[in-house]
């Protein structure tokens, strides 16, 4: 996207009143991107083991796509996910915070910018090369989040306030819990560029599938493909589950397993 584009369409959500100010535009590499069909999220929502299938045909496309909930790891039980990934990138301060404060700086950090900034169903992925001592977002970004209509986030970093969150029922995977706040301690460096989840790159329009054991990237030209691939192992998975149930011979099993694994 040209900053041409970048800046008419800032200059657009402004008039709108969905600028929060507190990351410059330069800092905004998209503002703009195709989102999949609610039927399509609505399909990954119903696979019955959504993000193991969707790791599986990852691994088929030679896509490096999956992350362990052993790295990243869902802060309340039972949640699953999926929508349309926006990014958010940070770096550490260079000054200390009580520096920071002494020197009356503004608070560099801005989920906030990002939420006013995107549509309902997306997912925010934020990235702080996974710090775990110091707060990516808290209660109040929680809350902007969720009543801006995000179904979530995924933290590369720590969150803290975790009570707040759970009370509002927004659904974070996180890669640690912390109480020290991210004020004068990180800087939001870029919107809608590339971030990484532990090992795993992801920009903005990608789909984010998570649940309780761990997270999916799918790339944006993998989405629909995907689901449909998806939607087909699983119908023969509980074919194979109903057949193992009944105690099948092997010479019934073997064709399906070959199907699924050959």
């Amino acid at each position: 996207m040209s900053r041409e584009e970048v800046l008419k369409d800032y200059e657009e959500y402004k008039s709108l009143g969905r600028v929060w100010g507190q990351v410059p535009v330069e800092r905004i590499s998209k503002i703009k991107f195709p989102r999949p069909e609610k039927s399509v999220i609505e399909r990954y929502l119903a696979l019955p083991d959504m993000t193991t299938t969707v790791s599986d045909l990852l691994d088929s496309y030679g896509v490096l796509g999956a992350v362990a909930a052993s790295h990243i790891k869902p802060l309340f039980a039972g949640k699953r996910i999926v929508g349309t990934a926006v990014t958010l990138r940070s770096m550490p301060e260079r000054k200390t915070p009580t520096q920071a404060a002494f020197d009356k700086e503004p608070i560099k950090m801005s989920t906030r910018e990002i939420y006013y900034l995107s549509e309902p169903g997306d997912v925010l992925v934020a990235d702080f090369g996974g710090n775990l001592d110091v707060s990516n977002m808290g209660g109040q970004s929680a809350l902007v989040g969720k009543t801006s209509g995000f179904v979530g986030a995924v933290v590369n970093g720590a969150i803290r306030d975790l009570p707040a969150i759970k009370e509002i029922d927004f659904p974070i995977w996180a890669a640690g819990v912390t109480p020290i706040t991210g004020k004068f301690r990180m800087e939001a460096m870029e919107i809608n560029g590339p971030v990484r989840l532990h090992d795993v790159v992801v920009y903005p329009g990608d789909l984010i599938v998570a649940d309780e054991s761990g997270i999916c990237v799918v790339p944006s030209e993998y989405i629909e493909r995907l689901v449909t691939e998806a939607e087909t192992i699983g119908a023969a998975e509980d074919k194979m589950r109903d057949l193992i149930a009944s105690k099948a011979p092997i010479s019934e099993l073997r064709p399906l397993f070959r199907k699924r694994y050959d």
